[in-house]
């Protein structure tokens, strides 16, 4: 009986650890721009809503698929950012809020202020910055792991410094070979 209670706990303790291993850590901006400080990555901002359908996908699909969590969490800090959350930002010496966020709403609620400055045009979309904490670009809608794997290595190998046109960037995409499993 022993022995059946070892093995068990020694079970459940690998298969915790496979699940930690496989779940992005993600971080508030805040704590993200902090972190580059000490540490320069660069920073990957889910930006999503409680009510969107491929907000949901995106995570489950996406950001749970094992490669995509692991690279994400050795090469970037991750952020989840509620477009229409309550949480305040920091960001190049401003602060945004989102003065018309109403707790009693469970559907729709006012989009935030930096949601808006940066643009942010539908969800789910994913936010680059670069190591000293400049934005990049927005990536609009739902990403399959392979999809995502595309962008997550031309920001993290910095090659989009060297994509200077359409035509280069449909070169590059168009000879990329994903090594994520799907």
């Amino acid at each position: 009986m022993e022995l059946y209670k070892n093995f068990l706990f020694i079970f459940l303790l690998l298969f915790i650890a496979n699940i930690r291993a496989q779940t992005v850590n993600w971080m508030s901006l805040d704590e993200a721009f902090e972190a580059q400080k000490k540490v320069p990555k660069e920073i990957i901002v889910d930006v999503y809503t409680n009510w969107c359908g491929p907000c949901k996908l995106l995570d489950k699909n996406t950001f749970g698929n094992p490669d995509v969590a692991n690279f994400i969490n050795e090469h970037f800090y991750a952020v989840k950012f509620n477009a229409e959350g309550s949480e305040k930002v920091s960001f190049q010496g401003n602060t945004f809020e989102n003065p018309g966020y109403d707790p009693a709403k469970k559907g729709r609620n006012a989009t935030h202020q930096f949601t808006r400055f940066l643009g942010v045009s539908g969800y789910p979309t994913i936010l680059f910055f670069d190591d000293a904490g400049q934005y990049l670009t927005p990536l609009v809608g739902y990403q399959r792991p392979q999809q995502l794997e595309l962008y997550l290595k031309l920001f993290y190998d910095e090659l989009y410094k060297s994509l200077t046109t359409q035509d280069d960037f449909n070169a590059f995409s168009k000879s990329f070979v994903p090594q994520f499993k799907s």
